[in-house]
């Protein structure tokens, strides 16, 4: 799987959770939180569906590379490899 086909799995994922997200022109590096006004239930939310989905452990302690859209597709696809 590559970086494409990750990046539209947590947007889909994103958007089960928070469908009024708006992810046009969302910038890669910023911060979802702020970006998509999400707060830490939807994260972890987002997070909980991505593990389900995928079947990828993701620690507590990895939660943050969650935070951007591109940290979170990195994150998937070194865990996939």
């Amino acid at each position: 799987m590559d970086a494409d086909d990750l990046r539209i799995i947590v947007c889909e994922e994103i958007l089960n959770i928070a469908p009024e997200a708006e992810l046009d022109g969302l910038d890669p590096q910023e911060d979802l939180r702020d970006a998509l006004d999400l707060d830490s239930m939807d994260m972890l939310n987002i997070i909980t569906a991505l593990h389900e989905r995928l079947g990828v452990d993701i620690p507590e302690a990895n939660a943050g590379e969650f935070v951007t859209l591109r940290g979170a597709v990195e994150f998937l696809k070194s865990e996939l490899a």
